[in-house]
């Protein structure tokens, strides 16, 4: 509520410092548009599984596991939820008796990480803009 009433008092120009509520107005709007933010995405752990993903071909559970400098069980959780969504594809083999969990970034994946990067160059440069 306190947001909308900053945004009519803004935009009706009943301001003393236009030069500050505009700043203020875009503040509210850059705000506003934070929940659009995808959240599958948006988890720390799940967001440095597809930004690794998407710098790299495939990765092994390992190699994800030392990169983001986690546990087997936390690598687990978040892929499994990215897969569930389809941004990840995951195939599992032996390299002789030994499992190999290898992971790569679907087309839905990636699509859906350009748009949160987007979403996130809007927020900050509106954040930004003076």
């Amino acid at each position: 509520m306190a947001k909308e009433t900053a945004r009519r008092s803004i935009e009706s120009g009943q301001s003393e410092k236009p030069r500050r509520e505009t700043r203020a107005l875009r503040a509210i709007r850059a705000a506003e548009k934070a929940p659009e933010l995808d959240n599958l995405i948006h988890e720390r752990m799940r967001l440095g599984i597809v930004s690794a993903l998407a710098a790299n071909a495939s990765l092994t559970f390992s190699e994800l596991r030392e990169m983001l400098k986690t546990t087997d069980g936390n690598i687990s959780v978040h892929a499994r939820k990215l897969e569930e969504a389809e941004y990840i594809a995951c195939s599992k083999s032996f390299d002789g008796r030994v499992p190999k969990t290898e992971y790569r970034l679907t087309a839905a994946g990636r699509k859906a990480l350009e748009r949160y990067l987007d979403h996130m160059e809007a927020l900050i440069h509106a954040a930004r803009e003076r």
